[in-house]
């Protein structure tokens, strides 16, 4: 059996933050605003997985509300997420994630980015597909006032 999610998430910049992407810190003048450490593409990935077994969102499984939650790196949650995946019997088959943001250029943060997403989702780097893009700057996108991540997945269970 197999099952596929999609979720995509966005958070505007903000001075004073560090920028996390793909559970990678990255240099870049400001960082992105949110409760945890606003990683959209941890979110992405952890929510798709979530869409695939019916689980709904993020935000369900931790609320912004909690304090508990507060900086909390997103890869802690992703790794909440991977454990509720593999009690459901499901392993990753693939993943395809797009970033869209103007700055900063990511080509040499995609395979880091790569090899972390796997190590978290226990499985190999070749089942994750990163691509950057700026959209052309069109929307808060292109006008570098915001970050935003999509992604795809298809579950197989064991």
């Amino acid at each position: 059996m197999f099952r596929i999610g999609f979720s995509e998430d966005i958070h505007p910049f903000k001075e004073g933050r560090k920028l996390v992407l793909g559970g990678i810190e990255i240099k870049n003048e400001v960082g992105l605003d949110g409760h945890s450490d606003a990683d959209v593409v941890i979110h992405a990935v952890a929510e798709c997985i979530l869409g695939a077994m019916t689980y709904g969102d993020l935000g369900t499984l931790f609320p912004d509300t909690d304090p508990k939650f507060k900086d909390i790196s997103s890869i802690e949650l992703l790794k909440e997420v991977v454990d509720i995946m593999r009690a459901e019997g499901f392993k990753i088959n693939n993943m395809d994630i797009q970033i869209a943001t103007v700055h900063p250029i990511l080509h040499d943060y995609i395979v880091p980015m790569r090899e972390k997403i796997a190590e978290v989702l226990e499985t190999r780097p070749i089942n994750i597909s990163i691509k950057a893009a700026s959209f052309n700057k069109v929307g808060p996108i292109g006008e570098d006032k915001a970050c935003k991540a999509q992604a795809i997945v298809l579950l197989k269970h064991k």
